[in-house]
């Protein structure tokens, strides 16, 4: 019998025909029922028809549907993939400008900091009425992994206040595993060039890894290669690495003074702690502008919109291309699709996983969400007891995990002063902003953000009324430390082919945002 498999936000660029892809990958389950569900129109057709292609292309027996109506396209659905960006671009750009001008300058700004904390307020009511839909409508069992960012906030809310069985996924653990085999394969050959006599290729089959922590904060605390642990040895790696060490200089400072190597990268990893982007003058020294993600200010909203308007534009062209080939060989690390094999097939599968901690770290609160190893077949998921983490690593965690707590409870309840002590206590804000000016910007991103914030209608009305009373304390030039200027259309052109792939490595889905051409 064939799965259904329904996503929310699946007009999203690259994310949701990739999934796909990863799941018709597997022979087992190349009929699958897919359900594409989006509030903007425009972006779902777009993606149903280039995802119709390419199932077509492939001579495969999967169905796809697309609705506006979540509760239809969720109905009897098995798996729920939850891709969204709530308040699309719009809320995403107030997200990095309003706190600059208290001298807030963030990188990614959607899992910590004032970014994280305000996508997390308009994210956890819409995850709250998903939850409440897929217990109404589909499966019984259905299983909903959250793609979504802030990923540990969306998870602890569908967990806590949910009632579904939820899983949180992220690729940071793989993509830092990556960085490790790299660092350990120019510390084997020392200095022997590639494909020259006796050079030893690392690569992931070759390096075990353990991490531990929360998502965007998880720790290598274990990395083994030819049944050596080689964790005391990845600093001089990352400090000889030709790029690394000039792309990961935040991580490799972390690294350096805790002793574990990060998952997340250079951009994120240096807002979630307050030691690197407080003083403006000083951000440039710890972060490269060759790609966003290694700390260019408001780096992924540029990438983001410049992404989308890509895509708008150049679509007819995204038609024309080659559809991709599906194959079991190719298929992305992303972990949705091989959860769903191991669940229908019982081939077990290893990832790691955010989930509440229940103990699994010891030295973490069992309500954080955590993410850890573990195990899946056709008897679900089994997460691994870990042992505690090291001392200053649950101290950074921690330090997060309170932050995240309040952020959860104030979106579910429409608290302001959980609101604003989860801004006074995130690490970042805490180290730039004093309390007025903290109280004041939580102020002016509620009022900005009103249209997705239902849940403090009473509490905007009366910021409104403070921020016309009061003298203005976010005073400082919004430019930003290292920020970039978006790129319009006309400028994209000139290399339509880095134009494409930055596209179709953009957002992830956007729901309940402008549904209108964004320029």
């Amino acid at each position: 019998m064939s799965i259904k498999v329904a996503v929310i936000g699946a007009g999203s660029i690259g994310f949701t025909r990739r999934l796909m892809r990863d799941i018709l990958s597997v022979s087992e389950l190349q009929d699958t029922e897919f359900a594409f569900h989006d509030l903007n129109r425009s972006n779902l057709d777009m993606i149903a028809k280039l995802a119709q292609r390419d199932i077509e292309a492939n001579d495969l027996p999967a169905v796809l549907s697309t609705s506006t109506d979540r509760r239809r396209s969720l109905e009897g659905a098995d798996y729920i993939l939850n891709t969204t960006r709530i308040g699309g671009l719009d809320a995403f750009a107030s997200d990095i400008d309003i706190p600059l001008k208290y001298g807030v300058d963030q990188c990614v700004g959607d899992t910590l900091c004032a970014g994280g904390i305000m996508y997390g307020q308009r994210n956890i009511p819409q995850v709250l009425a998903f939850c409440r839909d897929i217990r109404e409508v589909a499966s019984d069992n259905a299983l909903f992994l959250n793609y979504a960012n802030p990923m540990a906030m969306n998870t602890w809310a569908a967990l806590e206040y949910g009632g579904v069985d939820t899983v949180g996924l992220c690729h940071g653990v793989q993509g830092g595993h990556g960085q490790i085999c790299q660092v350990i394969e120019g510390l084997v050959n020392k200095g022997r060039k590639p494909g020259s006599k006796n050079y030893r290729t690392v690569g992931k089959k070759d390096v075990d890894i353990i991490a531990s922590g929360i998502n965007h904060q998880t720790w290598y605390v274990q990395v083994q290669y030819e049944g050596e642990d080689w964790t005391d040895r990845l600093l001089e790696g990352f400090e000889r690495h030709p790029h690394f060490s000039e792309t990961e200089k935040v991580r490799i400072d972390m690294l350096r003074r805790f002793g574990y190597y990060s998952t997340e990268s250079n951009g994120h990893l240096s807002e979630y702690v307050p030691w690197y982007r407080k003083r403006p003058r000083e951000i440039r020294r710890w972060i490269s502008l060759d790609r966003w993600i290694n700390g260019e200010t408001g780096g992924y909203l540029r990438v983001c919109t410049e992404g989308r308007n890509w895509f708008e534009t150049d679509f007819p062209n995204w038609m024309k291309a080659d559809p991709p080939v599906f194959s079991y060989e190719t298929r992305s690390e992303e972990h949705g699709s091989w959860i769903i094999e191991a669940l229908e097939t019982g081939r077990v599968y290893r990832g790691h996983f955010n989930v509440r901690n229940d103990g699994a770290v010891p030295n973490l609160p069992d309500e954080a969400i955590v993410e850890v190893p573990g195990y899946v077949d056709r008897n679900g998921l089994n997460i691994t007891q870990l042992d505690p983490l090291p001392r200053g690593c649950a101290a950074v965690c921690n330090q997060s995990i309170s932050v995240q707590g309040l952020a959860v409870e104030a979106a579910v309840l429409g608290d302001i002063d959980l609101l604003r002590q989860a801004f006074m206590l995130d690490p970042l804000i805490g180290a730039v902003c004093d309390p007025p000016e903290i109280w004041q910007m939580v102020d002016e991103m509620l009022v900005a953000q009103a249209k997705w914030l239902p849940q403090y209608r009473s509490e905007i009305s009366r910021a409104k009324k403070r921020l016309a009373k009061a003298k203005p304390l976010g005073t400082r030039s919004i430019k930003g430390a290292a920020r970039l200027k978006t790129k319009s259309v006309a400028e994209m052109k000139k290399d339509a082919v880095a134009a494409r792939k930055n596209a179709d490595a953009a957002d992830k889905g956007d729901l309940l945002g402008k549904k209108k051409k964004r320029g």
